[in-house]
């Protein structure tokens, strides 16, 4: 027995909805990935791909009223979050159905009625947006908990460390969870921080921190479980780092010449969809034939979502400065 091992116990509606959020996400990358290739959606966008495991665990540990604030690579988190895969897609393809009502894009996506306060195109931006978030819970006694994602080129920014400080002397209810996907743009995070743990500057702030396999999904689900029951009960902060690995480059116009295919296939290997889908059919949860049927499901939804986005209008030239300005 492993201290993960009570995942397994669980209904299979839940164990089977995880596997389902992670293809979701999955493809809903790989089809943007697509389109972008082809120029059918302008812009830029930060691919998941490969991070599946560390966003479904996480938010799958939240209560509805939780709150979350996300990065620039924030697909994943969106749809674990419980966004709509139809509204986000409109929202790549430019149109008013979007979340942004088209003006937004990738790196702007945001569902304020499911807790999600919104991706952010700045390196750490989220991050003292998180814990003005967890003040504001704390204050009004709402209850609710804030997980910040950012990613570990962000735990070198002046902003991670304000926030960190700041969150951890009032106490306040908010999760610095760290997806360490081992690179920032093109730099290598050993070549960005001395120390072997980004989750070890936690004890320099007097909170707790925790290393985790972000690819293993019920890993990341006990970590955070017990993280989530620390804060809740007001006992404050906690930072995670989840290690993992993007498959894809950095952004759109990445050619990946700064790691090597061999370090690629490394990590391929240790797929967290793959993964957590052959653990459940090894325990007899799911047959092989009911795992395709998942796979093949959730792929067909994201065919559905580029249908819906490419059929709904493009916004209006009248509506230009609408939600611009507060």
């Amino acid at each position: 027995m492993t201290q993960a091992d009570w995942i397994w116990k669980e209904p299979k509606e839940k164990l089977v909805d995880w596997l389902e959020q992670m293809w979701t996400v999955r493809w809903f990358d790989e089809k943007v990935d697509e389109f972008f290739a082809k120029g059918m959606i302008h812009g830029t966008t930060h691919l998941c791909v490969g991070q599946e495991a560390s966003a479904v665990g996480v938010c799958a540990m939240l209560e509805g009223k939780d709150k979350i604030t996300s990065t620039h690579r924030g697909h994943g988190h969106c749809i674990a979050k419980g966004a709509d895969p139809d509204r986000m897609m409109a929202e790549l393809f430019g149109r008013e159905t979007g979340y942004c009502k088209g003006k937004g894009g990738s790196m702007h996506i945001a569902d304020v009625e499911k807790g999600n306060l919104g991706a952010n195109g700045i390196v750490g931006g989220g991050i003292p947006l998180a814990v003005g978030a967890a003040l504001t819970s704390k204050m009004r006694q709402e209850g609710y908990i804030t997980v910040c994602f950012f990613g570990d080129g962000a735990a070198n920014e002046g902003s991670f460390h304000e926030a960190v400080n700041l969150a951890a002397i009032w106490d306040l209810p908010v999760i610095f969870v760290c997806e360490n996907n081992q690179y920032g743009m093109s730099g290598p995070v050993k070549d960005m921080v001395k120390i072997e743990n980004i989750a070890d500057r936690a004890s320099g702030y007097g909170i707790p921190g925790h290393v985790v396999d972000g690819n293993s999904l019920p890993e990341v689900m006990t970590v955070m479980k017990e993280a989530v029951e620390y804060t809740r009960n007001g006992h404050g902060p906690v930072l995670i780092e989840a290690k993992t690995y993007r498959w894809k480059g950095h952004s759109k116009s990445d050619a990946k010449k700064y790691r090597t295919r061999e370090e690629e296939k490394e990590w391929k290997d240790k797929d967290p969809i793959r993964f957590f889908q052959d653990a459940l059919i090894e325990r007899g949860i799911i047959t092989q034939e009911e795992a395709e049927t998942v796979k093949k499901e959730t792929k067909a939804q994201i065919e559905r979502s580029v249908e819906f986005a490419e059929q709904s209008p493009e916004p209006s030239e009248d509506t230009l400065l609408e939600d611009v300005y507060a």
